[in-house]
């Protein structure tokens, strides 16, 4: 609890003005509930027991009076204190994924998407209520039993201890509750999250499933954790609806004490009618806030249960921490010494050494699994080494801050990531569009006709993962935007995968142009790709067996002759 509140009130102290009507509001509230129990006393006493005439006239103005102060109260603290809350939430968001997106890429390997979804938007808004609502309902319900007590006492102070005797009896009970339900809710928003992530899998599989005929196994598997997600649910809720049964019979009990003392004292006439009526009507107001600030404790733990998870992620440090210097100088060579890399307890990388230079292109082959890609991973520092170093013109690539590594890097993968925008914006991804600029990498690309010929040309509006592009013409996109970078280090990981041979061609006489003044590793099973490159490194099990250009690899190493055959 104390976390929650040292971490997330300084959102709130951000609105001292909005919340500063928001209490005016609160304090209206409480005031006129007060005063509309008083002003039964003088109702019953002097209009219809003493037939006051000139009371007739006022109280019913006051009355009125009362129960508009009431509803304006309310409406003020809700509007205001709803604007606090809505904000909030909009800045918690922007704030955990601004945080999630500094995470290495390992962590996006552990968590699935349906997760981090859950977390960003579900736990998010768990404890919007109780960083505005809840708060503020604390403090108008609070102020309203401080009222109404007063009312209660000022009328019978005898009364008033059995009335409110219940109030500290029923402390116990609700805080067992309490518990319960931040224990029910933690594991509530992890079904939750699961139940998010079986749909995006469903949805992001959906040619496969409706290939293999598997809709009815994924109904089955979503109706599975959705039962699980509903069994979770109904045991909160009946934890949690204990609070007002429990409630309601110890208030009744007392209201029951109360009316059989104070009908005895109204009938010996040592507490007027009026007076007593007055007591008994606060009393009965008494229980509402009380009951709503015991269901609050409950929702707060909702929140609490919520806040956990959100502040799992906030605390979280990045494995991968940015350098200090700016890459600004030109890129003259990289060179790996000595690295390792582990995935958990499997080795990827066993002491890679080998240096690349500007105008020179390399290519990395070998069997899947070998380390070709896990290599570019820790170039874009996606990863890093566990032993050894990676250099940038002799600086170690962590001494640089990773948006300026980035930017001199561009990378196209056998993975094709389309966006649902324009052509245009898709090309010129992370960076201002130019139009002649984005034609011009199309051209590159070999998809600047195909592109001319839609309608909007360039701002054609793409479906989400390219689903209106062929495979081929999405591999060509990508390419297009690596190219639209003009990147000093050209990474293509089986860039060309998806192409037919007449495409695949032309674009690598295209290429060749491109070739000159910058650093290109190609990753690639096509020879036709890889007799790009001036020089090849073949990987097994995550080290280099041999390099050197294709025909000296073909006399030395017989690992290389039969994976040739192979492919």
């Amino acid at each position: 609890m104390k976390q929650f509140f040292r971490y997330f009130l300084p959102y709130v102290k951000n609105y001292k003005l909005y919340l500063f009507y928001s209490i005016v509001g609160t304090i209206l509230v409480a005031g006129a509930s007060a005063a509309s129990a008083y002003l039964v006393k003088p109702v019953l006493d002097d209009i219809f027991i003493k037939k006051d005439t000139t009371m007739l006239q006022i109280l019913p103005f006051l009355v009125v009076l009362a129960y508009f102060a009431k509803g304006a109260g309310a409406w003020i603290q809700s509007y205001y204190m709803n604007f606090v809350g809505q904000n909030i939430v909009r800045q918690l968001k922007e704030t955990l994924l601004e945080k999630i997106l500094t995470f290495e890429m390992d962590f996006f390997n552990r968590y699935r998407k349906g997760e981090l979804i859950s977390r960003v938007m579900n736990d998010v808004s768990a404890i919007q209520n109780a960083i505005s609502s809840y708060l503020v309902e604390g403090v108008k319900h609070g102020l309203t039993i401080l009222g109404l007590v007063g009312v209660v006492i000022y009328q019978s102070p005898e009364l008033a201890f059995y009335g409110l005797v219940v109030m500290p009896l029923a402390l116990y009970p609700i805080s067992r509750i309490a518990k319960s339900m931040r224990k029910n809710s933690k594991k509530l928003q992890e079904k939750s999250a699961d139940l998010s992530s079986k749909l995006i899998e469903i949805f992001n599989n959906m040619e496969l499933i409706k290939a293999s005929a598997g809709e009815k196994m994924e109904c089955q598997q979503f109706a599975n954790y959705n039962k699980e997600w509903f069994k979770i649910s109904m045991k909160t809720v009946k934890v949690s609806e204990l609070t007002s049964p429990l409630m309601e019979t110890l208030g009744a009990i007392a209201i029951a004490v109360v009316i059989v003392i104070g009908g005895h004292k109204v009938i010996e006439d040592e507490i007027s009618t009026g007076a007593f009526f007055s007591f008994v009507t606060a009393l009965f107001m008494l229980y509402t806030p009380f009951k709503a600030l015991n269901n609050l404790y409950g929702k707060f733990q909702i929140a609490f249960a919520a806040s956990d998870r959100i502040l799992e992620m906030l605390n979280r440090r990045a494995r991968i921490q940015d350098g200090t210097k700016e890459l600004t100088t030109q890129i003259q060579k990289i060179a790996f010494k000595d690295v390792d890399l582990f995935y958990q307890e499997k080795q990827a990388l066993h002491n890679i050494n080998l240096e690349v230079k500007r105008g020179e292109s390399i290519a990395l082959v070998g069997s899947s699994g070998g380390g070709k890609s896990s290599l570019v991973n820790l170039l874009l520092r996606l990863y890093e080494p566990n032993s050894g170093e990676i250099c940038i013109n002799d600086a170690n690539i962590q001494d640089f801050t990773q948006a300026s590594l980035r930017a001199k890097i561009a990378i196209v993968t056998q993975r094709i990531f389309i966006f649902n925008d324009s052509i245009a914006q898709n090309i010129a991804y992370g960076s201002e569009i130019e139009e002649e600029k984005v034609k011009l990498a199309l051209e590159q690309a070999r998809i600047l006709e195909y592109v001319e010929s839609l309608p909007d040309g360039i701002h054609t509006i793409l479906n989400e993962f390219g689903a209106n592009l062929s495979g081929g013409q999405r591999q060509r996109i990508a390419i297009a935007r690596a190219l639209y970078k003009n990147p000093e280090i050209l990474i293509l990981d089986e860039a060309t995968s998806a192409l037919d041979n007449k495409t695949e061609e032309e674009f690598r006489e295209a290429l060749r142009g491109l070739l000159e003044d910058r650093i290109v590793i190609i990753i690639a099973h096509r020879f036709s790709t890889v007799s790009l490159a001036q020089k090849i490194y073949f990987f097994k099990n995550g080290k280099i067996i041999a390099n050197g250009t294709q025909a000296e690899l073909f006399e030395k190493c017989e690992s290389f002759r039969e994976y040739y055959k192979s492919i």
